[in-house]
């Protein structure tokens, strides 16, 4: 199996609702995400690519145009905000455009990772 990622970054606010009052993610706070697309097949393309990297520029677009510097609890929805469920938002996205797309990795701070990774797909 080959597997190729690519990293993305950009910077917005959000907020965690449900947690309590003291709790650092329940007021309005910012990160600057990374994000980390992984690709993989068991064959190559003709070039010897599993995808050509230039091709994943329209997701730094759609991450340009929609999500940096806006508040993702009013782009994504108050249900769309955590790591988690925006790791699993930025893979039904790329997957529909790269059928190759095996996870997504959001990270908002140096130290922590989340991913999404359907059942069946192996790290």
């Amino acid at each position: 199996m080959f597997r190729i990622t690519k990293e993305f970054h950009f910077s917005a606010s959000h907020q965690l609702f449900g947690l309590e009052e003291d709790h650092p993610c329940a007021r309005l706070h910012g990160h600057n995400y990374v994000v980390e697309v992984e690709l993989e097949s068991s064959e190559l393309n003709r070039i010897g690519f599993v995808r050509d990297y230039r091709e994943l520029g329209a997701f730094k677009t759609y991450l340009d145009d929609c999500l940096d510097h806006r508040h993702l609890n009013d782009v994504l929805g108050d249900d769309c905000v955590t790591a988690e469920t925006m790791a699993r938002h930025f893979y039904n996205w790329c997957k529909q455009h790269w059928p190759e797309t095996s996870a997504v990795r959001v990270k908002e701070t140096p130290k922590t990772c989340a991913e999404y990774r359907p059942i069946g797909i192996a790290a």
